[in-house]
């Protein structure tokens, strides 16, 4: 026993010290004739000028925003009554990770309004949430998207060593059952986010992948603290002080608010790059990776439901996530007419587009842990 901890501790320093010593990332420069610049150009001509898309996704996104605040005010109006309590804050988790997905996520890109001022006044959206923008911006614009599924550099696969994604990751003896408890764990999912995966990226020392890419300003870390606080004043402690109910009744809404939203919103996280097919590319000592970004971006990514209206409402610009990869600063109400364009580029030139039904998408991606959790590896991890 104390000779597998010791071989697994030696295995763990040994991969953050080659982990350091790696160059970042680079593509191939892609050719004169290469599919994405036609591709490109194609939607630039075509989809992109449709300015009705634009006005839709403007409007749904402030629609989102006045839905919030208003299920918010039913919590104060309405709370005395216990089922209305729990419903208007289940409904306030939902809108959030809607409004999180689709509005914030595309000003986040730039792809919301065509004003740059405007994208960054909504991205402040995230800090009512009680998160840091400035830091989720970092996470998912510099590392995600430009290294996505790229080990050691893609923060939004790799979030902790509860579960093994990676196969480069360390095999942990408990990890043999992952595919069972992250089903008791993924509904803690923004709890996780916001109390103790923004305090380990600012904080934490070890295997910090924000660091690396970024120094933190120092009036982020008071924001870090101030956001959080000033969330559970106006969502706790202010319905508390309003309504005749039980601190504790409040408290477990809230909890119940948490718990239904990160339901919602994990059906996006594991559907669009960790099914059983996944490719993680390994980047190399000198960071040359062999193909150009957008083949890579086609290997690494996935659609699901696209062909759901619901779906698509509610899950924006991750629905058509092979589009939102390769057009990261268009708006999602574009994505349904890019994606067809994109499926025609991948035959025409032997490249991979993957589409699943959102249940189908979900099956996959515990199948990859019960996988992943084994010594066993089905995965490619190399060559893509």
């Amino acid at each position: 026993m104390y000779t597998a901890i010791l071989v697994n501790f030696v295995v763990h320093q040994s991969h953050y010290h080659h982990m350091e010593k790696r160059k970042r990332p680079t593509f191939q420069r892609p050719g004169a004739d290469d599919f994405f610049k036609r591709l490109h150009r194609e939607v630039e001509e075509t989809v992109l000028k449709n300015e009705s898309l634009y006005r839709k996704n403007v409007a749904k996104s402030l629609g989102l925003l006045v839905a919030y605040f208003t299920f918010y005010f039913c919590i104060l109006l309405f709370g005395n009554n216990t089922p209305l309590l729990f419903l208007f804050y289940i409904l306030c988790g939902f809108t959030m990770i809607v409004l999180f997905i689709n509005a914030f996520h595309d000003a986040a890109h730039g792809a919301l309004f065509k004003s740059p001022k405007n994208n960054d006044r909504f991205t402040w959206v995230l800090e009512v949430f009680g998160s840091n923008r400035w830091l989720w911006i970092t996470r998912h614009i510099r590392l995600h998207h430009p290294y996505s599924n790229i080990p050691d550099w893609d923060i939004d696969i790799k979030q902790s060593d509860l579960v093994r994604i990676f196969p480069t990751s360390p095999l942990l003896n408990f990890h043999k059952y992952q595919h069972i408890y992250m089903w008791f764990l993924y509904p803690l999912y923004s709890l996780n986010w916001l109390f103790v995966r923004d305090f380990k990226d600012f904080f934490g020392t070890r295997d910090n992948y924000v660091k690396r890419v970024a120094d933190i300003p120092r009036v982020e870390y008071y924001r870090l603290f101030i956001t959080k606080v000033v969330n559970i004043l106006y969502m706790v402690v202010l319905p508390a002080q309003v309504l005749h109910q039980p601190w504790y009744m409040i408290f477990f809404a809230w909890i119940a608010m948490h718990l239904c939203g990160s339901m919602l919103g994990v059906v996006a996280l594991v559907s669009t790059h960790v099914d059983e097919e996944a490719v993680f590319p390994e980047a190399p000592q000198d960071g040359k990776m062999p193909t150009t970004w957008a083949v890579h971006q086609l290997t690494v990514t996935k659609d699901f439901s696209t062909d759901s209206v619901v779906a698509n409402f509610l899950y924006g610009g991750f629905t058509h996530h092979v589009a939102h990869h390769l057009f990261p600063g268009v708006g999602h109400t574009y994505y349904p007419y890019i994606t067809p364009i994109i499926k025609r580029y991948a035959q025409e030139n032997g490249l991979p587009y993957t589409s699943y039904p959102f249940y189908a998408a979900i099956r996959s991606h515990f199948v990859l842990l019960k996988n992943s959790g084994t010594r066993e590896s089905i995965f490619l991890s190399g060559e893509i």
